[in-house]
């Protein structure tokens, strides 16, 4: 999908629950969605099977299908998201022709070790963590 078509609201996110990281920056998105643009659905379960692509390839990068049904991937999906909530998308660094491919290759490499980012790391990098309550006390 092209990073040029406009997106067609709301935005249906599907994202791993099960990874700090992502949810981290989900819960960060969602805390600035005040247009309720976004809808976040957890593709983490093994019974997962609705979205826009099989559940090995939601697992593997950010999938985001808009209004129109039309799905963005990876950096462009991300691109997106932080566009609907008034966040810099990084348009213009990305599109540059020696970054866009890195960027590509930065995406694909975190999202492989996603699982090795400590929480406390993914809370720095998104900006805030979504509480955890495991063992039946919560805790931010």
């Amino acid at each position: 999908m092209s990073h040029t078509a406009l997106p067609a609201y709301p935005l249906t996110i599907y994202f791993d629950a099960s990874c700090a990281i992502c949810s981290a920056e989900m819960g960060s998105l969602k805390a600035r969605d005040a247009a309720g643009r976004l809808q976040l659905v957890d593709c983490s379960p093994l019974a997962f099977s609705s979205g826009p692509a099989p559940r090995d390839a939601l697992m593997a990068a950010i999938h985001v299908s808009d209004a129109e049904g039309r799905v963005f991937v990876g950096v462009p999906a991300i691109r997106i998201c932080r566009t609907a909530v008034g966040l810099s998308s990084g348009s213009f660094l990305l599109d540059l022709p020696i970054v866009a491919p890195l960027a590509d290759r930065a995406y694909a490499l975190l999202a492989r070790n996603r699982y090795r980012i400590p929480r406390w790391l993914a809370a720095r990098l998104a900006g805030r963590i979504a509480p955890s309550c495991d063992d039946g006390n919560c805790r931010l």
